[in-house]
């Protein structure tokens, strides 16, 4: 589990990072297959990695100061924000590919974190 936020790192309160089931989360994904995965288990992940993603924007990770982590943050917001999120209409593939490049950009922003805390890095 992460450290609860408030420290001197951070800014936000009462929140807690679990950092062991993001990294777990994220490994099941970016370890799915798209020929050897169903639609199905796609879409069991999505709200999951999304709220993984969209909890480490929650964070301030250095963005301002630092051009690489604010280049993964706007990647982020984009994923989550503009409109990009698949619906049940959009193709297997379409998911597929959200699903890992939202697992990808969470993963990474989890690694900031942890290194950031303090903690083993995922």
């Amino acid at each position: 589990m992460g450290k609860a936020l408030g420290t001197a790192n951070s800014t936000a309160v009462d929140l807690t990072i679990d950092v062991e089931g993001i990294s777990a989360r994220t490994d099941l994904v970016l370890a799915m297959q798209m020929g050897k995965t169903t639609r199905e288990a796609m879409d069991a992940s999505l709200p999951l990695v999304v709220g993984h993603l969209s909890a480490l924007l929650d964070l301030d990770l250095g963005q301002a100061g630092d051009d690489d982590v604010r280049v993964l943050y706007r990647k982020g917001l984009a994923l989550i924000e503009h409109g990009t999120r698949p619906t049940n209409e959009t193709p297997a593939f379409g998911v597929f590919v959200y699903l890992r490049d939202t697992a990808s950009i969470a993963r990474r922003l989890l690694w900031i974190y942890a290194e950031r805390e303090g903690l083993s890095t995922p």
